[in-house]
Parts: C-alpha cells; sequence; structure tokens
C-alpha cells in the first residue's frame, strides 16, 4: 500500500476539508480512507498503485484550493496496539 499526503492551503473549515476529500475520491477512485484537516493543512489517503501526482495536483487546483505538495510513501498497518 501506498500513504499520498498533499499539502493544501485554503482550507478553513469542514465544508472545505469535504470539498478537499471529494476532490480526490473524483480524482483517484481506488483511493481508500481519505482524510483532510485544515489545521495540518493536508490531505491523505491509501491506495493499493502508484498514483498520476500531476492529475491529482490539477484536480485540487481545479476546486479553488492550492496544492502545495504531494508525497507518497510505502505505508504498512500497524497491528494491534500498534505493533
Amino acid at each position: 500500500m501506498l500513504k499520498t499526503t498533499l499539502k493544501i492551503d485554503g482550507m478553513m473549515c469542514s465544508m472545505c476539508e469535504a470539498h478537499i476529500c471529494e476532490a480526490i475520491r473524483r480524482a483517484v477512485p481506488a483511493a481508500k480512507k481519505v482524510t483532510a484537516s485544515r489545521g495540518k493543512k493536508e490531505a491523505s489517503f491509501l491506495t493499493e498503485e502508484a498514483v498520476d501526482l500531476e492529475h491529482l495536483k490539477a484536480a485540487i487546483d481545479t476546486t479553488g484550493y492550492t496544492c502545495l505538495g504531494i508525497e507518497s510513501a510505502p505505508y504498512e498497518k500497524k497491528g494491534l496496539f500498534g505493533r
């Protein structure tokens, strides 16, 4: 699995977070556990395969928010109690 994290500028409220999550789900239908945080100014999600980062950035930018950067890294699900 891969965890993709986006740095996003412009989120001010929970509706902004919802708009970002919706844009990610549309751009990456295989995305799982999509979350956004206005406080951290980031969004993240999990996928089985690599994602087209330019397509994802364009999808965020068209919503009126600014994607400042995208990072993908391998993700391992932690077991019970973080082990």
